[in-house]
């Protein structure tokens, strides 16, 4: 099998449990809203209600992150030569920008209710459904984390992963209102505060994730180079296979789950094209059993021995 068919298999087979998670996170976002709006209405719980008009924006997201993966799965063609993995990229990046957005409005009314409540103003008391409702949405929405965590690892996804990450944060978001529906049922009226306090706990903590999921996809879109310990293997690899004399000028990024390898490789210069050629595949081959999917672009040079760099076979890393 040629390796642009083996990799654009492998993208396909990928955008496939992208699109199944995707489709199963976006029926229950829109049933979970649907049910929390109503019951935040006949419950008489503002806090359920918001927290309904907030999973709104969870449909946003599941098209967002839908439309992305269709793009991402295409694989390589004439227009795309290292593929579309950075569409995936791109919606890691922009769900970490609506956490972010949610977090800080979360953040916004939490303040402001505990600023209400310091003046005396009290919350009604919610209904009994309203707490029913939430611990369903709470259930419904880790089991949705575990479920779409599970795929990302499997299929290697940077964009499941950070929507698992989405799924849980809003697991962690209804948890904290729940907190505040309890107490304002059961705890008495100068409770009914912990609604507040708990929502901006839990945008903190939102933000927190925002940036674990932001800044490594923001790094990719810059092209920052592998992690050391990648560039580290890398090099061992590539200097202890046989025909290698010295390297040079490596460069390496990310595009999605590919990792783009280019360097300059010096080689005896009596060495045949066949025989060049067959150490390149080699030291590609040992790249993709380390680190997973890895697209090279080696370009070889003859060894002479006549200058430090090469005698000391140090190398570049760009």
């Amino acid at each position: 099998m040629k390796p642009v068919e083996h990799s654009n298999q492998q993208a396909a087979s990928k955008a496939r449990a992208e699109k199944r998670c995707t489709l199963v996170g976006m029926t229950s976002d829109v049933c979970l809203s649907a049910v929390k709006i109503i019951t935040g209405i006949l419950g008489h719980s503002s806090a359920i209600l918001a927290d309904g008009i907030h999973s709104i924006s969870d449909t946003v997201t599941d098209a967002l992150v839908y439309a992305m993966v269709r793009l991402s799965g295409k694989g390589i063609d004439e227009r795309y030569r290292y593929g579309r993995g950075k569409y995936e990229t791109l919606a890691a990046f922009l769900i970490s920008i609506i956490l972010v957005v949610v977090a800080l409005g979360l953040m916004s009314e939490g303040v402001q209710d505990v600023w209400a409540s310091l003046h005396g103003e009290t919350l009604e008391r919610p209904h009994n459904i309203a707490l029913i409702v939430g611990l369903i949405a709470v259930i419904v929405k880790e089991s949705l984390y575990h479920y779409t965590r599970l795929q990302g690892r499997k299929t290697g996804s940077s964009a499941l992963k950070a929507y698992a990450w989405h799924h849980r944060a809003d697991a962690l978001s209804t948890a904290a209102t729940l907190i505040g529906v309890a107490g304002a049922m059961f705890l008495g009226e100068r409770w009914r505060v912990l609604d507040p306090i708990a929502a901006i706990a839990v945008s903190v903590l939102i933000l927190v994730l925002a940036y674990r999921l932001g800044r490594p996809a923001a790094e990719e879109l810059l092209e920052v180079s592998l992690p050391r310990d990648e560039q580290d293997t890398i090099t061992a690899i590539v200097t202890n296979t046989p025909g290698v004399k010295a390297f040079h000028n490596l460069r390496t990024r990310r595009n999605g789950n590919l990792r783009v390898v280019d360097m300059h490789v010096k080689m005896d210069g009596d060495l045949s094209v066949d025989q060049s050629h067959e150490i390149t595949r080699e030291i590609e081959r040992q790249l993709i059993e380390a680190l997973g999917e890895v697209m090279t672009n080696i370009h070889v040079e003859p060894y002479r021995g006549n200058n430090i760099c090469e005698k000391n076979g140090n190398h570049q890393t760009q």
